[in-house]
């Protein structure tokens, strides 16, 4: 009798560390599409701000790209306290929603919580505020890739050999605290200048790190950090990946960084070709014309 009760034991340990082992080695994806309706852009968005406020979340800014596109950017606590246990982990302190029009349709996506936990190697998966999406929007199905990364592949991406990590941020600028740094990147992105102008700003507690939300404007040669040309190359699917935007600073201590480009638009465009029609190479001045942009308008 004591060996059938050992047999079962190790029978369910071993299922255990399976399903474990499944869960870690699931394949996420960047997005989460939550609805696919008829209505309008505006409505839509409203319903989306009512449900993230009885969900918990805190609204902090609102971005429209261009006319069929509206993006909500929510915090919350458990996102603030995850970010803030976390090494740079100001970049996952917010979570993107966009209401976009698309045929006689409009799509409500958001981030997905868990893939971007993972690309921005936070302390915990956030499966927390993605259960908490979920039930506020809904949940359709995940997207961005065909085949997705697992977690593990998503903490160690970079696009290709020589390209940016995670860990190979721009620095942008340097000040003389932490406190003037704030000061001054906020008063810089509030007055708009060299097409770059802020969207919202979320403090870290406990920790002197702030994340700030900027837009990207640009023509004629400056085109390629505009938000909207970029995305007209490379978000080229049915289901559109609004909430990639928009773009982020951070400032962590006394100094001023942004993601680089090639890791930043990557890791949500995963299966984005090198070459060929809506690629890489069709945006290939964007990763400089960025940093450019950013560094010009929160230097010193």
């Amino acid at each position: 009798m004591m060996q059938v009760v050992k047999k079962m034991l190790l029978s369910a340990i071993c299922l255990f560390a399976a399903a474990n082992a499944l869960a870690a080695d699931a394949m996420l994806k960047p997005f989460v599409l939550a609805s696919d309706n008829a209505g309008t852009v505006a409505e839509k968005s409203a319903e989306v701000k009512r449900a993230l406020s009885g969900a918990g979340f805190t609204v902090v800014g609102e971005y429209a790209p261009f006319p069929t596109a509206d993006i909500i950017i929510v915090t919350s606590d458990a996102l603030k306290k995850n970010a803030a246990a976390s090494d740079f982990g100001g970049y996952g302190a917010v979570q993107r929603i966009a209401v976009t029009a698309a045929g006689n349709k409009v799509q409500v996506s958001y981030t997905n919580p868990v893939y971007m936990a993972a690309a921005y190697r936070m302390a915990g998966d956030l499966a927390d505020v993605s259960a908490a999406l979920g039930k506020a929007l809904g949940r359709m199905e995940e997207f961005g890739s065909a085949q997705g990364l697992t977690a593990s592949q998503a903490r160690k991406y970079h696009y290709m050999i020589g390209m940016e990590y995670f860990t190979d941020p721009s620095v942008l600028a340097e000040y003389g605290s932490y406190d003037e740094a704030v000061q001054a990147v906020d008063a810089k992105l509030s007055k708009g200048a060299n097409g770059v102008g802020k969207v919202y700003r979320v403090d870290l507690p406990g920790k002197q790190e702030t994340l700030f939300g900027v837009s990207l404007k640009g023509s004629g040669e400056n085109k390629y950090r505009d938000d909207a040309f970029i995305m007209s190359e490379i978000d080229f699917h049915d289901v559109k990946s609004t909430a990639h935007l928009p773009y982020e600073v951070l400032v962590s201590g006394n100094k001023v960084y942004a993601l680089y480009a090639r890791f930043r638009i990557a890791i949500n465009f995963p299966d984005l070709s090198m070459m060929g029609k809506n690629s890489f190479m069709n945006i290939m001045k964007t990763p400089d014309a960025i940093r450019s942009a950013l560094e010009a308008t929160v230097k010193k």
